[in-house]
């Protein structure tokens, strides 16, 4: 197996979204990414990164002497050499969260791995690439987002949720405003309106907070 991945950027920050907001965190943003969602705030990862070998992005990460350590993109399951990094963090003693659309196979991920599924809604435009069998390799310590940007999506994430009993599976069912396009009080209202806070298990509305601290368009932060 290739011992090199393509890095993005590798940076300190505050963890901005699931349940981990707010934590110190190291992040790892690989490039590439197999979906093309409508709402990406991270294009820059589609190409842009260099070479460097799993032993340098652990130094790297030590670096930072940060216990938390996300790994994202893009989508960073594309690169295969993700795996054997994944495990030496975990073997370190880190807190290693994974960020993944869900589209690809999550079953070969380290079980130490704190997985946040983003399966996708209608209104990205990629909803077909939602690879639900990943569902059945979800553990009590993982999580699943769903980003919002309409009724519809709203509907469509409450039916998927149901459909395949998500909430116990799951610490957390995330849901997410689309930055700058939905009022994110629309999205609380009816979360806590129509009773899905008390029908939903784990349902947790959240925002951005890396985009409130700083500008939506900064990077490495």
């Amino acid at each position: 197996m290739k011992n090199t991945l393509k890095i993005n950027e590798i940076f300190l920050s505050i963890q901005g979204e699931s349940t981990h907001a707010g934590k110190p965190c190291t992040f790892v943003r690989l490039t590439y990414c197999n979906l093309r969602c409508t709402y990406c705030d991270t294009e820059y990862a589609f190409f842009e990164g260099r070479e460097l070998s799993v032993d340098e992005i652990v130094d790297k990460v030590r670096s930072y002497k940060c216990q938390t350590v996300e790994i994202t993109g893009g989508e960073p399951l594309i690169q295969p050499a993700v795996f054997p990094l994944m495990q030496k963090l975990c073997d370190l003693g880190h807190e290693v969260l994974l960020e993944t659309s869900g589209s690809l196979d999550i079953s070969n991920v380290d079980n130490r791995v704190k997985k946040i599924v983003d399966f996708k809604c209608p209104s990205s435009g990629m909803v077909d690439k939602n690879f639900w069998a990943n569902v059945g390799h979800l553990l009590p310590h993982d999580e699943v987002k769903f980003v919002i940007g309409s009724r519809e999506d709203f509907d469509w994430a409450i039916s998927m949720v149901n459909k395949y009993n998500l909430g116990p599976r799951v610490c957390a069912v995330l849901f997410s405003p689309v930055f700058d396009s939905i009022d994110p009080a629309q999205i609380a209202d009816w979360i806590l309106s129509e009773g899905h806070a008390q029908q939903v298990n784990n349902l947790r509305f959240q925002l951005q907070l890396h985009k409130i601290i700083w500008s939506p368009l900064a990077r490495g932060v």
